[in-house]
């Protein structure tokens, strides 16, 4: 299954852009589903067909579904009660009633990244399309499944499980269930859900596709895209420039010179560093199956978008390992690195990923680092007191 994830801020027109996208795979042959996690129904509007909390058939190969996060969350909250029961008992706590719960913030995108790994599991679609909440909420979505492992792992580390074998014992004595018995099983169903939304996010067949008006604040916006996707090892598979104004109708003396005139600069900073497909403005918001045909918005690509961060064997020329992380688009006064134990805190702009050293790296000290044709250069001397005798 390929999965395409799209991007952008928000008014960009992403939803537009997703449904365009959706059609084209579906017009391909590709069994195919579009995602939308607005609460307000704009994939219904762009493809002409309401949708909501379940799957509906737009046309021919082209399923929409937009999953209800409050429903998602109740199910969720009642369950964990169920777990918690003996707990909440002794305590003495009033459960709360399934129609008294709404969802919190952080539902959304909880609900539409359990979609997105449901949709992975079921063997049932070719191509999975997911529009995004807008640029930055998207980028912490992608995330986000990384870092609440994590705090998991590190609030209840999997090998305290080992002394699972005693808490029967434990609670014959005090007379009541360990809470410490739920509580692990349940951060080991969730690292187990989080884990298998890890993996569609992170897998070689999904790609990100950017939508941004060519406008300075849509340049602003890819630059932030660009360097919060690179943080996580992932490139633009393509960019949309969206609500392209033609060109042959900004004559002389036209309104529509100078917004032309700026388009045109910001389409061709973007040529340097990107696949860039214009999208037609219609003159019109997008609607129905016709509209979204006109705007010739092209289905995936073969390639992959994810990026390798490599380490290069310089020990015999200086000394040093040298690891290679592309970001395109930071600036040096915005880099920030700090090495704690195997992990490297990695901050770029507002964006920061704690990330696991490569095992070789572990066993070195950093050297330094550069920031070199948008390129973070570390190097690492070998730790004489780890690194192998005679390398």
């Amino acid at each position: 299954m390929r999965t395409i994830l799209i991007l952008g801020p928000g008014g960009a027109g992403r939803t537009t852009v997703a449904a365009a996208t959706a059609l084209s795979g579906a017009r391909s042959g590709q069994r195919t589903l579009v995602l939308g996690g607005d609460r307000t129904d704009t994939l219904g509007a762009a493809l002409g067909v309401p949708t909501g909390p379940e799957p509906v058939r737009v046309g021919e190969n082209l399923t929409a579904w937009r999953p209800d996060p409050a429903a998602d969350f109740r199910d969720d909250l009642v369950a964990l009660q169920k777990r918690v029961a003996t707990g909440l008992d002794l305590l003495g706590a009033a459960r709360l009633e399934a129609e008294e719960m709404t969802a919190l913030p952080g539902a959304e995108e909880l609900s539409l990244l359990r979609a997105l790994r449901d949709a992975a599991l079921s063997d049932a679609h070719d191509l999975v399309v997911v529009d995004l909440p807008p640029l930055d909420r998207g980028l912490a979505l992608l995330a986000l499944p990384g870092e609440l492992r994590r705090y998991l792992r590190r609030l209840l580390p999997p090998e305290r499980q080992a002394a699972r074998a005693l808490r029967p014992v434990l609670g014959r004595l005090a007379g009541v269930p360990m809470p410490a018995e739920w509580l692990y099983e349940t951060a080991a169903r969730w690292d187990l859900e989080l884990a298998a939304i890890e993996a569609v996010l992170a897998d070689r067949n999904t790609h990100v596709r950017l939508v941004a008006e060519p406008t300075p604040a849509g340049a602003d916006a890819v630059r932030t895209a660009g360097l919060g996707l690179a943080l996580r090892g992932r490139r633009p598979e393509r960019l949309l420039a969206a609500r392209v104004l033609p060109e042959r109708e900004a004559g002389p003396g036209s309104w529509l010179a100078g917004p032309v005139a700026q388009q045109r600069k910001v389409l061709e900073e973007w040529q340097g560093g990107h696949d860039v497909r214009p999208v037609a403005h219609l003159g019109r918001d997008p609607r129905g199956r016709e509209d979204l045909e006109r705007l010739e918005v092209p289905g995936p690509r073969d390639e992959t978008s994810t990026v390798e961060w490599p380490v290069a064997d310089r020990l015999a020329e200086d000394g040093v390992l040298v690891w290679h992380i592309p970001l395109p688009g930071a600036r040096r006064e915005e880099l920030d690195l700090i090495r704690r134990g195997d992990e490297l805190v990695l901050s770029a702009g507002r964006f920061r990923r704690i990330v696991p050293l490569p095992s070789a790296l572990r066993r070195c000290t950093v050297a330094g680092a550069s920031l070199r044709e948008e390129e973070l250069r570390i190097r690492f001397a070998p730790d004489p007191g780890l690194w192998p005798a005679g390398r």
